[in-house]
């Protein structure tokens, strides 16, 4: 259907109290046999789907609002509204409703919605008293007036009457005459009355009666009366204050007056429902929903005009993005588009997505890249609270655009990289801004709302993109803070340790802690990406220059940074961690921290039950080769010695798997000699293959040996050089050919996984898997952590 007449928005009321847009369609009054009357039919315009049937009943309150709205209830709490296009649809609808109810379409309402209780109770009711009697509209008669007001709005009944009264008689118009002389006269008692009347009308909840009073020659009076609250010394000054001090600033002339009008109007309402009127009581929570509608379907209206009108919004793109735009100019343009977004929060989610496209179209995020690297702090404020409503709406619309950007030689011009550079340059002491862009960041570079459905190859290349082009940014501080650390060893211990490019301030301590916040949200995430950046930066041991910060927070940072590198359990990072010798600074700082029992200490400790409990062999070696001496004077826990159990453990079955290979190797020569003794002679093809066997066989365990050699000998260098624990005794080694050599000092594990995926694959016995669960039954039977008792 092209009749844009018939063309409305279905809105149903929910449970809090907010309408929510059910979709557009167009309208039709039609008998519908299965209802058995006449209905109110609308059928969506994008499938021509039923999006309602509404039967008109002749006891249903119809009310019709704003000129472009009917809003009725069909049940208890199931409250209706069609919102039209056009104000001449709207009246034909209304007027076949009230043919049906057999009203005048005059009214703005066709029922008085009565309760059965008290429809009973008002039976018995002389006739009379159906009426609200209204008192002459003068000022010897304001308290009368006042009081009735007031007295009315316990009773939903006599609420509708009064405002049938109001209405008929054009009495509000009259009221704020009143209000005029009283002002004149300085009338205070007149103004306190007026001050209640004009607030038990408001409460009385009425679309209709707020068409008249936020009317232009009517809302700066029921403003003025609202001013003289009785329970104030002194009125406010609220008429001031809207027409001095707030400013309607046009950014770009806007030539439709109804939507100047319309602009005005819901500044005005929502200044008074926000700042003039109290905050509801409990009984009064109810009063005011037609107000917060009303402000409602306004700001719809507003964002809808705008977003129509093309020529407006491109207008205002092209002098945000124009250099020669001035400063003060351009700011009122991102104020504007700022609060723009803020209204569109209003609309319901597909027309949301409608306008953030409109947006996008017209060139938004271009814009933003420009004003975000502004100067200006009013201006980056505005311009990343836009970049967040757009990033919240659709961080893929975002990605896609970053992704697209020409890649210049610098790369300081990209717009995540300018997000980034906010960040770091945040003047605010307590980084406000900077937690902010550092959570949209995060939001960005987060897979799991990469649409892998749309764009299957979204996730790979942004990522690519993200480290190539902007890693680099966001840790630029990182590096620039921990580059000259060792110039630090030249410290005295226990003297505070301060970096020397950088002061170890507490602003600067922020910053690293928030940067570091997200590169542990990469190694969550981000499996090859970051695993790779890190080895190639070798970050970790940059990170870990921090456990000597003196603001505890960074350290516990940097641990956990290290501590979601080894949840991984991946062997590429153990043996980067390893040949780094990377747990020497945290042990440093287990140490430094003596026997204070806080979280530093805490958190150190799980690192390290982590690893026991995980039984991660390579690190477990290392952990005893190197650094038990130091350690072990820590009993009030008990994981060091579980590792050093570990230890053992593992060493005694790496020993009973060597035994076994030497009997193995044994048992091997006296085959030979019965094969040799044998008179068979037909056997020769099967002698060479089992000599061939044997060769294999020889030559895998002696290159066995000489990685086993080589592993003891790298260890106890790293022993000469940290605080080394005990080195393990010497175990015999035996030769191919069976015949003892010198002793060899070797340790428990192999250094490299290289020899320990040798060792597992040369003999794998079936009893191995039995005493591993017997390991296991013994390592749950040891003591668990105790806290300490010592302050």
């Amino acid at each position: 259907m092209s009749d844009t007449r018939r063309r409305v928005k279905v809105y149903t009321l929910n449970e809090d109290r907010q309408w929510d847009d059910r979709g557009t369609g167009h309208v039709s009054s039609t008998f519908v046999e299965r209802l058995k009357g006449i209905s109110l039919l609308v059928r969506a315009e994008s499938d021509g789907s039923l999006l309602l049937e509404s039967k008109i009943s002749p006891n249903t309150a119809y009310q019709k609002q704003q000129d472009t709205l009917i809003v009725w209830s069909e049940a208890d709490n199931y409250d209706l509204a069609l919102s039209f296009q056009e104000k001449a649809g709207c009246d034909e609808i209304w007027e076949k409703i009230c043919q049906v109810q057999g009203k005048d379409p005059a009214l703005d309402i066709t029922q008085d919605p009565i309760d059965e209780s008290e429809e009973e109770r008002f039976e018995e009711i002389p006739e009379t008293s159906h009426l609200v009697e209204l008192p002459p509209c003068e000022l010897s008669r304001l308290e009368e007036i006042a009081d009735l007001v007031t007295s009315v709005l316990s009773s939903p009944i006599r609420r509708e009457k009064l405002a049938l009264a109001l209405m008929s008689e054009g009495y509000i118009k009259k009221l704020l005459g009143l209000f005029r002389v009283c002002e004149d006269l300085d009338n205070r008692e007149g103004l306190h009355h007026l001050y209640e009347i004009v607030r038990g009308v408001l409460f009385l909840n009425k679309a209709a009666l707020f068409e008249v009073m936020f009317s232009d020659d009517c809302i700066m009076d029921v403003v003025g009366c609202l001013e003289y609250d009785p329970a104030l010394v002194q009125p406010k000054r609220h008429r001031e204050f809207l027409t001095k001090t707030a400013k309607f600033k046009e950014v770009i002339p806007i030539t439709d007056s109804e939507l100047r009008q319309k602009i005005h109007q819901t500044y005005r309402v929502q200044y008074i429902q926000d700042i003039i009127l109290p905050t509801p009581s409990v009984f009064e929570e109810n009063f005011l929903s037609t107000l917060t509608s009303f402000i409602f379907f306004n700001k719809v209206e507003i964002v809808s005009m705008l977003q129509e009108d093309e020529k407006f919004l491109t207008e205002v793109f092209a002098q945000l993005t124009d250099e020669a735009t001035e400063d003060s100019k351009r700011r009122e343009l991102v104020n504007f588009v700022k609060e723009f977004c803020a209204f569109s929060q209003t609309l319901q989610p597909q027309n949301r997505d409608a306008f953030f496209k409109t947006l996008a179209n017209l060139g938004i995020l271009p814009a933003l890249e420009i004003v975000m690297g502004m100067d200006d702090l009013q201006v980056r404020a505005a311009a990343t609270d836009i970049f967040s409503y757009l990033v919240e709406f659709s961080p893929s619309m975002v990605r896609e655009f970053v992704m697209q950007e020409p890649q210049q030689t610098d790369d300081d011009v990209l717009l995540i990289n300018v997000v980034i550079k906010q960040m770091i340059c945040d003047s605010d002491p307590e980084l406000g801004g900077a937690v902010q862009l550092m959570g949209l960041l995060r939001t960005l570079i987060d897979p799991e709302n990469m649409l892998a459905s749309t764009n299957k190859t979204e996730k790979t290349e942004f990522l690519s993109f993200f480290y190539k082009y902007c890693m680099h940014v966001l840790t630029a501080p990182l590096l620039a803070n921990t580059a000259h650390d060792k110039n630090s060893k030249d410290l005295q211990e226990g003297s505070t340790k301060i970096n020397p490019v950088c002061p170890d301030n507490f602003q600067t301590a922020q910053l690293l802690a928030l940067i570091l916040e997200l590169l542990t949200f990469c190694v969550e995430h981000h499996t090859y990406h970051i695993k790779t950046y890190i080895m190639n930066k070798d970050l970790l041991r940059r990170v870990l220059v921090l456990m000597n910060s003196k603001h505890t927070f960074l350290a516990l940072c940097a641990l956990r940074f290290m501590r979601r590198i080894i949840g991984l359990k991946d062997e590429y990072y153990n043996r980067y961690i390893i040949k780094g010798n990377l747990f020497e600074p945290v042990i440093n700082a287990l140490l430094d921290n003596g026997t204070r029992y806080n979280l530093l200490n805490s958190a150190i400790i799980e690192l390290f039950e982590f690893i026991k409990v995980e039984d991660i062999k390579s690190l477990i070696a290392h952990i005893v080769d190197n650094f038990y001496k130091a350690l072990e004077s820590i009993e009030y826990v008990q994981t060091f010695k579980g590792l050093k159990g570990r230890y053992e453990q593992e060493k005694d079955r790496q020993s009973q798997r060597l035994n076994r290979y030497r009997r193995d190797a044994r048992s091997l020569d006296e085959d030979e000699e019965l094969w040799f003794n044998d008179e068979d002679e037909d056997d020769d093809g099967e002698a060479v293959e089992k000599s061939r066997m044997e060769d294999d066989f020889s030559d895998s365990y002696g290159k066995y040996m000489e990685a086993k050699k080589g592993a003891a000998n790298g260890a106890n260098g790293a022993n000469n050089n940290g605080k080394a624990a005990a080195i393990p005794p010497a175990s015999p080694v035996v030769t191919p050919n069976n015949s003892p050599t010198s002793s060899v000092k070797t340790v428990a594990l192999p250094a490299t996984p290289v020899v320990k995926t040798a060792l597992v694959g040369l003999v794998d016995y079936p009893d191995d898997e039995d005493e591993e669960e017997e390991d296991e039954e013994e390592e749950e039977q040891s003591p668990r952590k105790r806290p300490r008792l010592s302050s």
